[in-house]
């Protein structure tokens, strides 16, 4: 019961980060894409966040460092 507790909170704990780190993304588009491109409309708090998976996904780095 104690690894379903960890798994659940390490999840939960994703999960709200990464609403955290769509913030800018959600502010940025509205504040300077909308006013700057004719024809994009303004997005939600979660369509940033999916576009912050889409793009961790697309672009991740997979640069391994070697000390």
């Amino acid at each position: 019961m104690e690894l379903f507790n960890k798994i659940v909170g390490v999840i939960v704990l994703a999960i709200i980060l990464g609403l955290i780190l769509s913030l800018p993304i959600y502010l940025l588009w509205n504040s300077c894409l909308v006013p700057a491109v004719d024809g994009v409309h303004e997005i939600g708090w979660l369509q940033a966040w999916g576009l912050n998976i889409l793009c961790t996904g697309l672009f991740k780095s997979s640069v391994e460092y070697k000390k």
